[in-house]
């Protein structure tokens, strides 16, 4: 019987990507071999502030302890079986208050870092391992400096963690997005339409600028740049009298803005505990417009427009290949830096190696596209300058 070497704590939080479930699958798996207990901590950071210490209560929906039985039969899988969410310990509204706690904490805000912390104790975890973004991972930021042992592993399908190459979800968000676009081909060139697809990229557009660049649409649109509909009316309208079956295709970042416009596109005014109002609906304004202007670059006549709100379509399913290696080698690496006693750290794959930085950087800057560097803002698509040792997906955070 190997002697417990500590508890490892891993949780996933905000957007569910495919690779989160390979991901704990690495990390259990070695961890029990090489001698550490590890739980699950369920629904992201709101298991550490729901937990009730007391050892009479249930607790199931906050942790569970994880074997190679559990992880092994959910690590092939899409989702995360642990659960997510968007709770921000640091700043929890008073109607996300734990009813055990509403005698404690009373403000419209509250700071339940120090509840936080008692709940790492009482659990008896010496190690966290939190999967996430930039929203999940700035409050692992602060759990380091507050003295837990943290090591950081990044996700997200827009790929917008600093300090990495690459975060988990990406590369299954590019396949889906290829993939269905190329599907509905099918139906822009039936009816003869433009094709509008709007897809997820709040300040970065990663998601859709790659797949433009890998062929999948003739334009993208991305937030770092502001543009003018004119000219992308007149760009779809050239690439729609170029192409056999009169059709021609966009990519739009769901935080895409028109020049004339001072904010995105949102769907209502209500935001998550990080500040951020649900977005959507720019593809929608993107097409109506597209028909409104298309008589004067189509010898006046009238073109339809068929809009697509991707979504959650290409965060759905089983992760592709990349997506299931790399959470493993995440997954291993973090464990390299927990057996170091090495904290305070996020892993990263940089110029297509494995690597690890200072967690505080994903707190330091935002993670976006070098417009100099890859879009052509005046056709609206990638450049293609040059890919000598570029690394596998092409854009990269300089750190």
């Amino acid at each position: 019987m190997t002697t417990s070497r500590g508890t490892i704590g891993i949780l996933t939080g905000g957007g569910d990507v495919p690779g989160l479930n390979p991901a704990i699958r690495a990390v259990t798996v070695r961890a029990l071999r090489d001698g550490y207990r590890v739980l699950g901590l369920r629904r992201g950071w709101a298991g550490l502030v729901e937990l009730v210490r007391d050892h009479k209560a249930d607790n199931s929906h906050c942790v569970q302890v994880l074997t190679e039985e559990i992880v092994n039969r959910a690590g092939r899988t899409g989702g995360t079986f642990l659960h997510t969410s968007r709770t921000r310990p640091s700043h929890l509204p008073l109607s996300n208050m734990p009813l055990h706690l509403r005698d404690s904490y009373t403000a419209p805000i509250n700071d339940m870092t120090a509840e936080v912390l008692q709940n790492l104790q009482w659990l008896g975890i010496d190690y966290l391992i939190p999967i996430g973004g930039d929203d999940t991972l700035s409050y692992g930021r602060r759990l380091h400096s507050e003295g837990v042992n943290v090591v950081a592993i990044p996700k997200t399908m827009d790929n917008d963690v600093p300090g990495t190459d690459y975060c988990i979800g990406f590369s299954t968000c590019v396949t889906r997005t290829i993939e269905l676009t190329h599907r509905l081909r099918t139906c822009a060139g039936s009816h003869e339409r433009f094709l509008v697809l709007e897809v997820f990229g709040r300040y970065a557009g990663f998601s859709a600028l790659l797949p433009t660049m890998a062929g999948a649409s003739d334009r993208c649109i991305i937030p770092e740049h502001p543009f003018e509909m004119e000219l992308l009316a007149e760009l779809l309208s050239y690439d729609r009298s170029r192409h056999p079956s009169n059709y021609s295709v966009v990519l739009i970042s769901e935080g895409a803005t028109f020049s004339h416009q001072s904010e995105m596109s949102f769907e209502g005014e209500e935001t998550d505990q990080y500040g951020h109002r649900k977005l959507g609906g720019i593809g929608d304004q993107v097409a109506q417009n597209l028909k409104e202007l298309s008589p004067r670059y189509n010898n006046g006549r009238r073109v339809n427009a068929l809009s697509q709100r991707l979504g959650y379509l290409v965060r759905s399913g089983d992760p592709d290949a990349i997506d299931s290696i790399v959470p493993m080698a995440f997954g291993n690496l973090a464990l390299d830096l927990v057996a170091q006693k090495n904290f305070g750290r996020l892993v990263c794959l940089h110029n297509g190696c494995y690597d690890n930085v200072p967690i505080e950087i994903v707190t330091d800057h935002k993670k976006m596209v070098d417009v100099a560097k890859y879009y052509n803002t005046e056709r609206l698509r990638p450049n293609y300058d040059s890919f000598q040792r570029q690394p596998l997906f092409i854009m990269t955070s300089e750190f």
